[in-house]
């Protein structure tokens, strides 16, 4: 795993970013170069066409990270995926020709149309990214890990290194001296009297996760574990790993102190200054694009049921601070019509048939935007929830106010990357996304959660 921007990446997916990048980029300067003549070509009128081709080559990126061609954890078929490298295609051959007619070259001027056919008979190379998805896992070598521990934190240790997408080998376990109980598989276990430093090198481990359920009282061979380090050996603590391979905090890995000394949750002015800015100008770029959106989804909630169009709800911000969230009314007038606060569930009964059409689309969150304009909520961060829950959460899952230290998003780390939840188990499971978020967002990381949740809308995941 690589850091970049306060959020972890697989090195796998690095490669292809700039593969995806540099094959739309190096295609079009080679098109610019192969069609002009030579009197025509400079070095800025070359200039021009690489920061074009970067344009182009950075919006094929952002259209296939909204496809979800970056997201490890789900394994493709074979006619998913060349479905969506065809959307991804007729996507990326549609920003070239918006960036070549808005953007014209002086050199291409009376053969645009030349450069556009070029440009769309070379993007069926797009279609590589099959390839790539299928064979660049194999190409570059996984990871070799040992997990150290047998209790049931190594067993999901070794769950989760064994996930679609983890790109790593898991080697073995080994037992801990105090380790009292073992849950994971016997014939894993590695049974050997050599030292552990020996043992790494035999293996050929590149990372050692800590994983043992009692640390105290010897169980941890601390020299050992120095000297494995100390000779180019990764040595991870299980929260860490939890953190850096699967984008989450976990409760059960996680102290107090772990999060009060380790590094993030950077809350200082220019990143709220950023963010802020970020927040107004995508707001209002986004309200501009849905207007049309927005008044269908309005019109057509009128036409099906009496009722208001629109309907406010009190939730709990930033600081603890209540605020009214606004979305387009997609339940009946009645559905809380004895006072009672329920969650909403998969498949809910109080949903009109409108109101199933623009979860699923998410067009119900719009209004919403306009919240981030008056500062209540940001375009990214965790979802807001209503006070009657907040209390009873506090109190239930350990760490919960620690999401209330940043302001609730539209949309959020939790939100694309867990299933939608109705009971607190789920709440629990989401925290550890927002955990995350909270510990490390960044701009970049705003832009991956926008990009994602693109996906999201397009493939209709956890929708509801």
């Amino acid at each position: 795993m690589i850091r970049l921007f306060n959020h972890y990446f697989d090195r796998h997916t690095l490669i292809q970013l700039l593969l995806d990048v540099t094959l739309v980029a190096g295609v079009f300067v080679g098109a610019l170069i192969a069609l002009s003549k030579p009197e025509d070509l400079s070095s800025a009128q070359i200039a021009r066409g690489a920061t074009r081709g970067l344009l182009m080559g950075f919006g094929f990126l952002a259209i296939n990270a909204a496809l979800g061609f970056y997201d490890r954890r789900t394994i493709l078929s074979t006619r998913q995926a060349l479905a969506r490298s065809l959307v991804s295609f007729s996507m990326t051959t549609a920003l070239v020709v918006a960036v070549l007619l808005l953007l014209p070259l002086e050199a291409f001027y009376g053969r645009t149309w030349s450069v556009v056919l070029i440009m769309m008979v070379t993007a069926v190379l797009l279609l590589y990214q099959v390839l790539v998805g299928e064979y660049l896992p194999k190409a570059i070598p996984k990871r070799r890990v040992l997990v150290f521990g047998t209790g049931a934190r190594a067993l999901a240790v070794g769950r989760a290194l064994e996930m679609p997408g983890a790109n790593a080998e898991l080697c073995g376990y080994l037992a801990g001296p105090n380790e009292q109980e073992q849950q994971v598989p016997a014939g894993r276990v590695l049974t050997t009297d050599l030292a552990l430093t020996d043992l790494v090198q035999s293996k050929r481990i590149d990372e050692i996760v800590v994983a043992i359920t009692e640390r105290r009282g010897g169980s941890m061979p601390m020299r050992a574990l120095l000297d494995c380090k100390l000779g180019g050996v990764r040595v991870t603590d299980i929260a860490t790993f939890y953190e850096q391979n699967l984008g989450q905090i976990r409760l059960d890995a996680v102290s107090a102190g772990w999060l009060i000394f380790g590094d993030g949750f950077n809350q200082g002015i220019v990143r709220t200054t950023i963010k802020r800015v970020f927040d107004i100008l995508g707001a209002s770029v986004l309200i501009l694009i849905s207007l049309p959106i927005m008044a269908v989804a309005a019109l057509a909630i009128k036409l099906e049921s009496a009722g208001p169009m629109l309907y406010r709800q009190e939730r709990i911000g930033r600081g603890n601070r209540p605020f009214n969230v606004v979305k387009f009314r997609s339940m009946r007038t009645d559905a809380e019509k004895d006072g009672v606060p329920r969650w909403a569930t998969a498949g809910d009964s109080r949903v009109t048939r409108v109101g199933k059409v623009i979860r699923k689309l998410r067009v119900d969150e719009l209004p919403q935007l306009f919240s981030v304009l008056n500062g209540d909520m940001s375009l990214v961060g965790p979802r807001p929830e209503r006070g009657f829950f907040v209390d009873q959460l506090t109190q239930q899952i350990p760490f919960y106010a620690v999401r209330h230290s940043v302001k609730p998003g539209v949309t959020g780390w939790a939100q694309v990357r867990y299933q939608y939840g109705s009971t607190v188990e789920d709440t629990a499971e989401k925290l550890q996304y927002d955990l995350y978020y909270v510990k490390n967002h960044s701009l970049f990381l705003d832009l991956v959660v926008l990009f994602e949740t693109v996906g999201v809308v397009l493939t209709g995941k956890g929708a509801q």
